[in-house]
């Protein structure tokens, strides 16, 4: 599918409670909401936000040239987890990943993983999104 990935993250407001995941080479930060409430501002239209009661959110949507729609075994108990990853490259680390949250371990909300799947078969289970150009610089 040929579309911005400003297009696929408004739509990850159907993916209900989500586990939001971001790690780098010293931390890692989880956070639970829902993708709820996503705004883009004019000046930095390159970057999404999301603002909820116990977090702020915002995504450089220019770093990002890579989605994948992942099923994988959990690596505690005996059920399928199941994440959208935001890669800057194919070989990198995931930059976020977002998780359906479950209410016990492997029961997850009504709806969540049919909202997943139809995701992962608009899009793909690796996907390209158009590059979001960055602003230009301004010049004085």
């Amino acid at each position: 599918m040929d579309a911005p990935l400003k297009s696929l993250l408004e739509e990850c407001a159907t993916l209900g409670l989500l586990r939001f995941i971001v790690t780098n080479d010293t931390a890692v930060l989880e956070a639970r909401g829902e993708f709820k409430g996503l705004f883009f501002v004019p000046h930095l239209p390159h970057y999404a936000n999301l603002h909820s009661e116990h977090f702020e959110f915002h995504l450089n949507m220019a770093d990002i040239a890579l989605v994948r729609f992942e099923e994988l075994p959990a690596k505690r108990g005996n059920f399928t987890t199941y994440a959208v990853r935001f890669l800057k490259e194919e070989d990198s680390k995931p930059a976020l990943s977002l998780f359906l949250q479950w209410g016990q371990p492997g029961e997850y909300a009504p709806g969540q993983l049919e909202a997943f799947r139809a995701l992962r078969e608009r899009y793909g289970d690796s996907w390209r999104p158009q590059p979001t150009p960055r602003p230009e610089a301004a010049t004085h």
